[in-house]
């Protein structure tokens, strides 16, 4: 079973970021997914299945979106270790 979301935005948004309409749309599927994995609501493999490609290449693609890898908490999980060290 998949889900359809539309979005209304003007012309002029996918115009702006020098995008025809299927790129427009890629960006705000990845966008999207980057910063639900962001916020701990999805895997970084469940992203990655969503967006047809790799754990790997999805976790290689946040660097682009200036996301950690680690993740939000397992980056606290690091801060308190360095301090407790």
């Amino acid at each position: 079973m998949s889900g359809v979301i539309n979005i209304q935005y003007p012309e002029s948004l996918a115009n702006s970021l020098k995008m025809n309409e299927k790129e427009f749309e890629r960006e705000m599927k990845v966008s999207a997914l980057v910063k639900l994995y962001e916020l701990g609501k999805v895997s970084s493999g469940t992203a990655a299945r969503v967006l047809g490609m790799s754990r790997v290449d999805f976790l290689e693609l946040l660097s682009r979106y200036k996301v950690s890898p680690l993740g939000q908490n397992d980056m606290e999980s690091l801060k308190e270790d360095i301090n407790n060290a």
